[in-house]
């Protein structure tokens, strides 16, 4: 994982509630250290930094870093401790992947952190070249292998028997996952879940090769699927390319543009179940890979302005389209495909939330609510006038002003009314209230379940914009949020506008795209957004900015 070279996104020093919650997590991963070994691990008051990660397969690691030294990692949720070689070792040939990590800081304080395997020095230089570790390769010691249960992605550490698990020695760290959990004896070792030819060999004893040294470095086959992350991705963009051409483009639709071929084709032949991403692939962009497909003279690309690509020509007697053989889809996506191009876009339910600030906690702690409770208005409401009615607060002379209480100014008042206000009417109250909870909202897509999100709801944005030679372009962000495909809404609006449109990264905001449309198409989309997809106004900013109608002559 960290043999090749890796991207750093953070360095930064922890918080103390982190600090907390780390020491807890490895109280849970390593129950063997002990009060005083936890604290000297994660100490208290000394530098302590989280360093993120990004390895060059795409994993995101996070580090905790003590005094310059890195002492644990956390992959998937779980904790390791740090490396000079991690691994990942499955018994009986199953394959494995390689990541080091400085040096064995964690594990050479602390040697009986992990049960421990030993293995020949000879097969200790075969797994730091990235063998497997089969089981004749392990040593059974007199008083018999580790205790402790060895379940799918436990730890473990490998050593060699002439060597210490001090700096000077030879240390690996290693989670085992076999295809099943090591039930009973390990000397009667069975696992459960494999195929073929490695069924034979689930019941191999170890008492019966330990005893012969000859045989304990066995060099593994080649794990079945050895190819890159990049290479993978590589193939699968070839694998989509060519059934978007030989199944969904039609002459009719030539040109086509690069942006509406990637968004409303390509993408939509990836196989269920997997993620096609450019940017992991050796050509990095789309533009690189198309012109490699049209220097193979599959395909003809144009430049219609400076960025705007179109495909103008395809090669359909090419050999590499007529020998691509479509992937049968499973019955299940299948019946999903077919669902869903009967199914109209239906607009989502979003409903306003609220949610309580540290700064409210007391005034809700009586209701069963604490930090982060994500409440309706209506229940607000009631909240709020049980608590006063519990408390005796409405005023006596006029029932519609509430007396405020030493909670109640803190929460409703700002400091240069707290000495001044005492009293608030019901709506001045129950409005205050509202405004001080941070905002959330639930949207309900159609057939999905409820989604709580916190922070605003942001609205469609629509806006004009400059270009060169003093032309207008329309630009829409923000369909995302409400299940609009934005490549999709750029090839509707490529036909019913006549114009040409791109869809790029929207600027300032992650993950999101932005459809760009030339000229001003703002009442191409007013009749897009509010008549076909039924969206309310309210979601939508920008329809006032529509060209007005000329005087009639």
């Amino acid at each position: 994982m960290f043999a090749k070279a890796f991207r750093v996104k953070s360095n930064t020093a922890i918080k103390g509630s982190d600090r907390r919650k780390l020491r807890a997590d490895v109280t849970a991963a390593f129950p063997t250290l002990g009060t005083d070994q936890i604290s000297e691990l994660v100490p208290g008051k000394e530098e302590l930094n989280v360093v993120k990660l990004y390895t060059h397969r795409g994993e995101v690691v996070t580090v905790y870093v003590s005094g310059g030294n890195p002492i644990l990692f956390e992959l998937e949720k779980n904790l390791y401790p740090t490396g000079k070689v991690n691994l990942v070792i499955g018994l009986l040939a199953v394959s494995i992947f390689w990541v080091s990590l400085w040096a064995v800081y964690t594990l050479w304080s602390y040697p009986d952190l992990l049960p421990t395997f030993t293995t020949w020095p000879l097969v200790l230089e075969k797994l730091v070249g990235g063998a497997d570790l089969m089981l004749p390769g392990v040593v059974v010691p007199p008083a018999g292998l580790p205790q402790s249960p060895c379940c799918r992605w436990s730890c473990c550490h490998v050593h060699s028997p002439d060597a210490d698990v001090r700096p000077k020695g030879k240390g690996l760290l290693c989670a085992a996952h076999p295809p099943g959990p090591l039930v009973g004896d390990m000397r009667r070792l069975t696992l459960e879940g494999e195929e073929g030819e490695n069924r034979a060999a689930q019941q191999t004893s170890l008492s019966e090769v330990s005893e012969d040294p000859s045989i304990s470095s066995p060099t593994p086959p080649d794990p079945p699927d050895s190819k890159t992350l990049q290479e993978q991705m590589d193939e699968l963009l070839h694998q989509c390319f060519l059934h978007a051409l030989k199944s969904r483009v039609k002459k009719a639709d030539l040109p086509l543009l690069t942006s509406t071929f990637l968004g409303s084709h390509v993408f939509s032949c990836c196989p269920e179940g997997q993620q096609l991403d450019i940017k992991k692939s050796s050509y990095k962009k789309l533009s690189k890979f198309l012109q490699r497909m049209q220097q193979e003279q599959i395909i003809q690309v144009k430049e219609l302005s400076k960025g705007v690509e179109s495909i103008v020509a395809v090669a359909w007697k090419h050999p590499r389209i007529t020998s691509f053989v479509i992937p049968e889809p499973s019955p299940t996506s299948q019946t999903v495909q077919e669902g869903s191009r009967e199914q109209p876009y239906h607009p989502p339910d979003i409903k306003p939330l609220y949610c309580v600030p540290a700064s409210m906690t007391l005034l809700f702690q009586e209701s069963g609510h604490k930090k982060g409770s994500v409440l309706e208005g209506g229940e607000v409401r009631k909240i709020i006038i049980d608590y006063v009615k519990k408390n005796d607060l409405v005023d006596a002379n006029n029932k519609n002003l509430v007396k405020l209480d030493p909670i109640l100014c803190d929460c409703m008042l700002e400091k240069n009314e707290q000495h001044t206000v005492v009293k608030l009417p019901w709506d001045s109250l129950l409005t205050r209230c509202l405004e001080k909870l941070q905002p959330a909202y639930q949207v309900t897509f159609s057939g999905q379940e409820p989604i709580v999100k916190k922070g605003k709801v942001w609205p469609i944005d629509i806006t004009l914009a400059q270009r060169a030679s003093n032309k207008k372009v329309t630009v829409v962000r923000n369909l995302e949020a409400y299940g609009l495909d934005p490549c999709s809404v750029a090839a509707v609006l490529q036909q019913r506008c006549q114009a040409s449109t791109t869809v790029t990264s929207a600027p300032g905001a992650k993950d999101r795209l932005q459809v760009q449309v030339q000229g001003n198409q703002i009442h191409h989309l007013s009749r897009l957004l509010l008549d076909e997809y039924q969206l309310p106004r309210k979601y939508i900013q920008g329809l006032e900015k529509a060209p007005k109608p000329g005087k009639k002559k």
